[in-house]
């Protein structure tokens, strides 16, 4: 059974998840714990991360996590049509 492109899968809500966990005390602290705790390589995990916030049912799960995400990916996208 195929999923709906508009749904979280299960590895994508537990990226949000762990993303939603907040600030991490020391540098290179959070991509140690992507690697330990996920077992996913910083390139997947950002790819994950990015098609989730995609999806229409992340926002209600994680509002502003989402909204702040997708600020950030907007801003970086206009800096770099303005190089």
């Amino acid at each position: 059974m195929q999923q709906d492109p508009n749904y979280l899968t299960e590895l994508q809500q537990t990226v949000l998840a762990f993303e939603s966990r907040g600030t991490w005390r020391f540098q290179g602290a959070k991509e140690s714990a992507i690697r330990d705790e996920l077992g996913l390589s910083l390139t997947r995990y950002y790819a994950i991360l990015d098609a989730a916030i995609d999806k229409w049912d992340a926002a209600p799960q994680y509002p502003h996590l989402v909204n702040r995400l997708r600020r950030l990916r907007r801003q970086r996208a206009e800096q770099r049509s303005a190089s």
